[in-house]
């Protein structure tokens, strides 16, 4: 099978052109040996899933991994605390019932707790199960949850986090789980809900047993090198590989959405363009420049997220126009809202205790959006640039956009 970059979903290592997860997965692997609960925080399209999935295939020899996807759940099963159970143990069923190492007894009585039509069941009945499950089974079991953000809004969900917490808490007299990892965007340590509906958003979350998780899931220089090598053995293209990764992390600062997709333009959509007859040529500076134009200007769930969350956030959109056009430092306050939810959302990073935007194609995307949209194009020095036909665009002392002429 022909191997492709690829930007929707999680990365197959059979399909998909990928960085090297060895070390991220031992990182994580030393945590869960030590019994760490622990969430995995990152902004969208950041690789969660992926290095997930590794880690369930990375951990099966020496631990039974449960691993869930709360994006499966419908909302009506975060209503209540009876449905939530029944939404629960049917999703843990689904992945259970053909587990041979699993007693038969275990699996029915999360039978029973998915039959909506037995009884309505109470948080502490499945974690009864859970806790006999632990008791009895050779594996230690590691329960993970992906798109945990599904739930953020909900008292059921509190109540949930409670439990887990409580489990954690006593752990040395009662089984339970050897690791709890809770995947999504949202810190829920901090996260809000409301419990009636003319309630102010209210900060506040059990699960503050949760360990930090320092691992860097950014790809370095290195990790572009791997990927790139591998795609070179395939094509032969010639490429300066350093040279591209260099560039690539230049304008990414290793997002890796953003990364993977300027791969795949330069694998899939230049060559054929003019000035690109083959992969060859589009594997260059030049190529790699017409595939940054492509992508700022391209529409996609990543940019579409991060504009939607300056619509909903309108903190966040003034400390974005700050950092874009007043071009004063601003230091980094781990008080301040606004930049603790720049951070989440990946807009920001932290360098030199000062707040900076992440990378050079968020920096030109959200340039774009404020200058052309909001001002409707009528900056007299961008639609100079355009009759001149520009190489650089350049905001303060930082170069932008270096377009092809």
């Amino acid at each position: 099978m022909i191997k492709q970059f690829n930007v929707n979903g999680a990365c197959k290592p059979d399909r998909h052109y990928m960085v090297e997860l060895g070390s991220r997965l031992e990182e994580i692997r030393k945590m869960i040996d030590d019994g760490a609960y622990f969430s995995i925080n990152r902004a969208r399209q950041y690789g969660k899933t992926t290095i997930l999935r590794a880690l369930a295939e990375y951990l099966k020899k020496d631990y039974f991994v449960l691993s869930l996807d709360f994006q499966r759940m419908s909302y009506l099963d975060f209503e209540q605390e009876s449905s939530f159970v029944h939404g629960l143990a049917r999703e843990i069923l689904r992945k259970i019932k053909t587990e041979n190492d699993i007693a038969e007894e275990i699996k029915e009585e999360f039978v029973k707790l998915a039959d909506k039509s037995n009884h309505a069941p109470r948080m502490a009945e499945i974690f009864d199960i859970f806790s006999a499950w632990c008791g009895q089974t050779d594996k230690p079991v590691v329960f993970i949850v992906d798109e945990v953000d599904t739930a953020t809004n909900n008292q059921v969900f509190l109540d949930f986090l409670a439990q887990l917490r409580a489990a954690y808490l006593d752990s040395d007299v009662i089984p339970t789980f050897q690791s709890v990892i809770l995947a999504g965007v949202y810190d829920i340590r901090s996260m809000q809900r409301k419990i009636r509906q003319d309630e102010e958003h209210k900060e506040n979350s059990p699960w503050n047993i949760a360990a930090d998780f320092l691992v860097d899931m950014s790809f370095s220089i290195e990790d572009i090198m791997g990927m790139l090598e591998e795609y070179e053995e395939d094509y032969h293209t010639g490429m300066d590989i350093r040279q591209m990764a260099v560039m690539i992390d230049d304008y990414t600062s290793g997002y890796p959405y953003l990364v993977s997709r300027l791969c795949k333009l330069m694998d899939e959509w230049i060559p054929g363009r003019k000035d690109f007859q083959d992969k060859s040529s589009a594997w260059t500076k030049a190529g790699f420049l017409s595939a940054v134009n492509i992508l700022v200007e391209d529409s996609n769930p990543l940019f579409d997220s991060l504009i939607n969350k300056l619509c909903l956030f309108p903190e966040l959109n003034f400390l974005i126009s700050r950092l874009l056009f007043h071009g004063q430092r601003i230091a980094y306050n781990a008080d301040n809202a606004a930049i603790r939810n720049a951070q989440m959302f990946g807009f920001v990073k932290i360098k030199d205790s000062s707040v900076q935007i992440a990378n050079k194609l968020f920096e030109t995307r959200l340039y774009n959006r404020y200058l052309l949209e909001d001002k409707e194009q009528n900056s007299s020095i961008f639609m100079e640039a355009k009759e001149i036909g520009v190489k650089e665009i350049v905001l303060g002392d930082k170069v932008l956009v270096e377009a092809v002429v």
